[in-house]
């Protein structure tokens, strides 16, 4: 019979997408994203123990990224991974006029509505998330029709494809993991935008198009700070930066840094701990 390991992770803060991103280091058959945390799947073969995922998480504490974690382990009958895969996604009302579905799920649009097909797989950008709810809410009321956008760190490639079905005219989505190049490849196709999204698997530092006119990005605080002066050259001098991925206390580093290179900071988002800003260059 075979065999596979559970170990449900709970972080505190919750940051499931900072979390879920370092394990993927792991050769690890799954994670499903809870409202407390993450459920992580690995085949019995796989060899994965509890320490080598603590390892990662005592790494993140030491970073001051957490404060703490826990994990339980358990040994489990192997299942059919696309069932349990389909039963945790589901259909998500972003807005009154965003609704994010997995192609295998109905849904019946109301009027105005935008539907994204969204199969998230292996990477990340569900719109489950907080952080991506942040950055689609403002998407939405910062795109107004024709823009060039660049979404860094894209996951599923959702905040470009989103971007397109508001109006804007192209977007580059760019991450520098595989998987999230293949699912954002796939995602882009699911939608029937080959012709205006773009997924390249790529550093900001290798984009040569600039003057964009809306910049995304939805990663980590850390990030946002080391690639600060490449998003500067990449962005017109009326363009608009979305950054995301951010707990309401990294508000503060964020502005700093990128005030002190000519941004300002003109509008923001919450939802509970999460927080996305708005900037622009003055």
């Amino acid at each position: 019979m075979k065999t596979y390991k559970q170990f449900r992770i709970q972080t505190e803060p919750v940051n499931v997408e900072l979390v879920s991103g370092l394990l993927w280091q792991l050769d690890l058959d799954g994670i499903n994203e809870t409202d407390s945390g993450l459920i992580v799947f690995a085949g019995s073969a796989k060899n994965i123990s509890q320490g080598d995922l603590e390892n990662i998480l005592d790494r993140l504490v030491d970073d001051e990224q957490i404060q703490s974690f826990t994990i339980e382990e358990e040994t489990l009958e192997d299942k059919n991974w696309n069932e349990e895969y389909e039963k945790n996604v589901r259909v998500i009302k972003v807005t009154d006029r965003i609704v994010i579905k997995p192609s295998f799920k109905d849904y019946t649009p109301e009027k105005d509505q935008i539907i994204i097909t969204i199969d998230p797989k292996m990477s990340f950008g569900t719109g489950e998330h907080a952080t991506t709810k942040l950055v689609l809410q403002l998407i939405e009321e910062y795109v107004h029709g024709g823009e060039k956008v660049l979404d860094v760190g894209s996951g599923t490639g959702v905040l470009g494809i989103c971007s397109v079905m508001l109006g804007a005219e192209s977007a580059i989505c760019i991450d520098n993991d595989e998987w999230c190049f293949l699912n954002g490849d796939e995602n882009v196709k699911a939608n029937h935008l080959e012709n205006k999204v773009e997924i390249r698997l790529a550093e900001i530092q290798q984009i040569k198009e600039n003057n964009f006119d809306l910049i995304v990005a939805n990663i980590n605080k850390h990030i946002l700070l080391e690639i600060a002066d490449e998003i500067k050259l990449k962005i017109n001098k009326t363009g608009t930066l979305i950054l995301s991925g951010l707990l309401i206390i990294d508000e503060k580093d964020i502005v700093e840094k990128f005030t002190s290179i000519g941004f300002v900071l003109k509008d923001k988002n919450e939802m509970d701990e999460w927080c996305a800003l708005v900037l622009q260059l003055d």
